[in-house]
């Protein structure tokens, strides 16, 4: 009897495997990890740069802008890489990429805060941190992604999946916007004894603000950023890898098809769009907060208390995300929790007016709502990059999984790029001053716009794209039925 390929026997895997909780749990340690090292990135940076590190805001804008452009040309290749390289049985198609590029994203999300007075204020060495940072984490994040489409195509197995990841993420959020501020302010000079705003806990805060804080930044990220990487080695231990495509598919991979799936995949263009959408106005109001907390509101040691809060809904009612969409829909699911986030950028709006700036149960409630909506909405919408995949697997004839995660990836990057890019030149045209302590009410009225107003436009428009997207469940698993029966008609 001949032999059969190893690649052969990859194929004979169960496409449509129910996932244990361990394989669940451990590719959500992966957003976990994300978050935890280029997250801190995108929640701290511009802060950071502005304030502790003393460049301009425009120069910090500056930065992300060409970074974000460079990561346009930057990430289809990558994708294109990734879905060309050959699978190797023993350890996988995209695992290897979150160890051998997992070491050195760490390291360099760490030199982004570097503490010495060599690089303070040096423009080119932030731009050159950052670039090589953006550029690692790509080749972390979309194999990453891509791994996510490997693991099975059962579709109520994939709103599982994305249930518990997405409560990983958020989990990694609660680090990163509550815990992170807290942790500096804790290890920063310059402290006083200050009411955290939680059960009237008070703790000594330093000023994180200050350009003496570059120690306490460096020290809290580094240990992030090993965190992070435990993260990464957990998530290649214990996830298997299922739908691959062959050896022939992948040879045929070019960095042209990613034109040819944006071009007949209409669910991927609608998704894209939602994507970017849905990233920029979550970046604008992760970028914006820890400003709007120190000077609008002018109480940034609640930033902790209220952030905890506002991490409740990400981590503890991500379990009614399959119970809602089965009620109401994948549509109706995305109305409903984007409504819910505009209502709470308006309680947070109200809370910083004169009269009630010193009401931190409006802080709660509006970051609760704000966060509840942000949280279901940018979340769940990973759970239809799988679909994506398949409805492009369908029509091309070919699974290129990395592409369109490096497509999908691309949209999130530019919209994580917007959101702090943005905020930044909207803060230099509105005359903010990252040196002094107080801001004038011009500069206060350009955080408000960037932390309220363009996001609930952003997140109306976002309703409007979601409106569009072609792909309903029943047709995306009879999609995935007929793609299985091909593969097996192939291996007779």
């Amino acid at each position: 009897m001949a032999s059969v390929p190893k690649q052969d026997v990859v194929e004979q895997n169960d496409e449509f495997a129910k996932l244990s909780w361990r394989e669940r749990i451990s590719y959500g340690a992966g957003d976990l990890a994300q978050n935890l090292i280029f997250g801190t990135i995108g929640s701290m940076l511009l802060f950071y740069l502005t304030t502790v590190y003393g460049i301009s805001a425009a120069a910090g804008a500056t930065i992300f802008l060409v970074v974000r452009w460079i990561n346009v040309f930057w990430d289809p290749w990558v994708g294109a890489y990734v879905d060309r390289h050959k699978f190797n049985p023993k350890v996988g198609k995209y695992r290897p990429f979150l160890i051998k590029y997992g070491i050195p994203l760490t390291i360099l999300s760490a030199l982004l805060f570097l503490p010495i007075p060599a690089v303070r204020g040096n423009i080119i060495y932030a731009f050159l941190a950052y670039m090589a940072t953006a550029m690692v984490y790509s080749m972390v994040n979309i194999p990453y992604g891509a791994l996510n489409a490997s693991l099975t195509r059962d579709n109520d197995e994939v709103s599982t999946l994305t249930t518990v990841r997405m409560t990983e993420a958020n989990i990694g959020n609660l680090l990163v916007y509550t815990f992170l501020p807290l942790f500096v302010q804790l290890a920063s000079p310059d402290k006083q004894l200050k009411d955290i705003g939680f059960f009237g806990i008070k703790l000594h805060l330093g000023n994180y603000a200050s350009p003496k804080a570059g120690g306490a930044y460096f020290l809290v990220m580094a240990i992030y950023m090993v965190i992070g990487f435990a993260m990464l080695l957990f998530t290649y231990s214990g996830v298997k890898e299922r739908i691959l495509p062959t050896k022939e598919e992948s040879a045929s991979v070019k960095y042209s098809d990613l034109f040819g799936e944006i071009k007949r995949n209409k669910p991927l263009q609608i998704l894209g769009l939602f994507f970017l959408i849905g990233f920029t106005f979550m970046f604008f109001g992760n970028t914006v907060w820890p400003f709007y907390m120190q000077y609008n509101v002018g109480h940034p040691e609640w930033m902790a208390s209220i952030n905890l809060i506002g991490s409740i809904p990400g981590i503890f009612l991500v379990f009614l995300w399959p119970i809602v969409r089965k009620k109401i829909g994948k549509k109706g699911f995305f109305y409903l929790f984007l409504s819910l986030f505009i209502a709470g950028s308006l309680v947070l709006w109200a809370w910083s007016l004169p009269g009630f700036k010193d009401q931190t149960m409006l802080g709660y409630i509006g970051r609760f709502l704000q966060q509840w909506g942000l949280t279901a909405a940018t979340g769940y919408m990973w759970s239809m990059v799988p679909e994506v995949v398949s409805y492009g697997e369908y029509k091309s004839k070919k699974r290129v999984a990395g592409i369109i995660n490096a497509i999908m990836g691309l949209f999130f990057k530019i919209g994580l790029a917007l959101g702090g890019i943005i905020p930044g030149y909207i803060n230099a045209f509105f005359k903010f001053d990252g040196s002094t302590a107080h801001q004038s009410a011009s500069a206060m009225m350009g955080i408000q716009w960037s932390m309220i107003w363009i996001p609930i436009v952003l997140a109306v428009v976002a309703m409007l794209i979601m409106s569009r997207y072609p792909l309903s469940d029943k047709r995306i698993a009879e999609i995935n039925v007929e793609l299985e029966a091909e593969r097996k008609a192939k291996r007779v």
